[in-house]
């Protein structure tokens, strides 16, 4: 199963503005229910965390987890995943997979099997 993006801006600012939330220290989670039938992934990730070459491995790392783990998620919703500056706390694959998929539960996004 292929990676499903948010692209342009005014799909970010819809979710933002009336979407829901959930934060941990890690990562925060904006989402809303699409038409869709799909489940979109967005990704924004501040300066403040490092150069281009750190964002843009975070952002790799990211689309992986949601690929990975697109069979869990239930379709039909746009998510824009902020990353935190304390993300460079748990830089491995494994602890941000985990943030991940607790704050996606939080957000009862996880199917019941």
């Amino acid at each position: 199963m292929g990676f499903n993006g948010l692209r342009k801006r005014n799909e970010f600012n819809k979710v933002y503005k009336e979407g829901k939330n959930v934060v941990n220290k890690y990562l925060v989670i904006y989402y809303i229910p699409n038409k869709l039938g799909i489940t979109r992934f967005g990704f924004s990730i501040s300066k403040k965390i490092g150069k281009a070459v750190v964002r843009n491995r975070i952002k790799r790392i990211m689309k992986e987890i949601c690929r990975n783990n697109s069979l869990a998620i239930k379709e039909g919703f746009d998510c824009v995943i902020i990353i935190r500056p304390r993300i460079k706390e748990a830089l491995t694959y494994k602890n941000i997979e985990k943030s991940f998929l607790i704050l996606a539960a939080k957000a009862s996004l996880i199917r019941k099997s």
